[in-house]
């Protein structure tokens, strides 16, 4: 739109115009207009030879029924004396419709982001339009994500194009700019939850609980589950007749992550037990708050550590305490844990591989 044909008298009609259809507040579009003469004005000011000190401070009088306007250089007495340049009504013209169509894309930005406010901590499809050093930019439908670096997954291939499912985690404003940006994640461990949500109706029901997840994303999952009501089995209700559901939810996890699926306990023993599934005949030798000893048979300590100690690590998260495994034989000490401080949840555990032939669900 080119203010310069506008009548005067159709200047605040078509400002109420615009702000009525793409529902942006009328006096903000006249506040950016002002703005942006002042810029302007700098800006020809210093292509004429004759910049202005940033210390200088400008006011418009822009009238918001005929569109005239005055530009104030402000005095240190605080006097303003009109500095509007002879001619500057085309550069104004310019300068009026860029900042409208800035407003109104910024406008559409907000709008699409508010609809998008209500589903944060929910799953969302979408294609990957840019991959860059610290972030992947994914297009969802109106609008773009972004799945930064420490949201992805490690061993996740990301390939231009491809359609993935990822978590809406959060909306995030920018600092420098302002702007505000949809935050996805595939390696946050409500990732994990929000596939069961969608796949087992008890936990979408909340029959079934997922008490807490321990999770070393794209590798493995530990998940603690239990049933608020009697006689439904919370981690047959997660695995499904032949693994039908706890196969779908891996058939969205990226790389080959495996789950364990545990029955959360108030009983701690048997809980610690569990929770170091798939190693068996785990007796506890000691515990206090901070530390649990246990011992396994000799066969079973690589089970019980896992690949580069990420058994004993999950574990140690899900029981809230370091874990020493000791062997039944030697009775030396094996292995430690670092200790992972969470809320203290407790643990029959079924462990399920993924199918690497499986295809993504679309």
């Amino acid at each position: 739109m080119d203010l310069r044909k506008l009548p005067k008298t159709e200047f605040a009609a078509a400002v109420a115009q615009i702000a009525g259809e793409r529902n942006i507040d009328a006096q903000s579009i006249l506040d950016s207009i002002e703005l942006g003469l002042v810029s302007a004005y700098k800006k020809d000011q210093k292509d004429k030879g004759n910049p202005i000190d940033d210390t200088i401070d400008f006011s418009v009088n822009l009238s918001p029924q005929t569109g005239i306007f005055r530009i104030f250089r402000i005095e240190e007495n605080g006097n303003k004396v009109d500095v509007t340049p002879p001619g500057f009504g085309r550069i104004a013209a310019q300068t009026a419709k860029q900042v409208i169509d800035q407003k109104i894309t910024e406008a559409e930005r907000e709008n699409i982001i508010a609809e998008y406010r209500d589903k944060i901590g929910t799953l969302i499809y979408g294609n990957i339009l840019r991959i860059e050093s610290s972030k992947i930019i994914i297009g969802i439908n109106k609008t773009e994500g972004i799945l930064p670096k420490a949201e992805q997954v490690r061993n996740q291939e990301y390939e231009l194009g491809s359609r993935k499912l990822f978590l809406m985690k959060d909306i995030v404003e920018d600092e420098l700019t302002g702007k505000k940006n949809i935050i996805l994640s595939q390696a946050d461990r409500e990732f994990v939850h929000q596939l069961f949500v969608r796949e087992v109706p008890e936990v979408s029901s909340g029959t079934v609980i997922l008490e807490k997840i321990a999770r070393s994303p794209g590798e493995r999952t530990k998940v603690a589950v239990f049933s608020k009501q009697a006689g439904i089995d919370p981690v047959g209700s997660c695995i499904g007749q032949k693994g039908t559901r706890i196969q779908s939810v891996l058939n969205e996890l990226p790389g080959h992550e495996k789950i364990d699926v545990i029955l959360f306990s108030t009983n701690l023993d048997q809980f610690i037990v569990q929770a170091l599934s798939p190693a068996q005949e785990v007796r506890i030798v000691s515990q206090d708050d901070n530390k649990v000893t246990v011992s396994v048979p000799e066969d079973q300590l690589a089970l019980a550590i896992g690949a580069g100690g990420e058994n004993v690590r999950l574990a140690g998260y899900l029981i809230d305490r370091d874990i020493d495994i000791i062997s039944h034989q030697a009775k030396t000490k094996s292995t430690s844990t670092s200790s992972i401080k969470t809320p203290k949840k407790s643990g029959k555990t079924k462990r399920v591989k993924k199918n690497k032939e499986t295809k993504t669900k679309k």
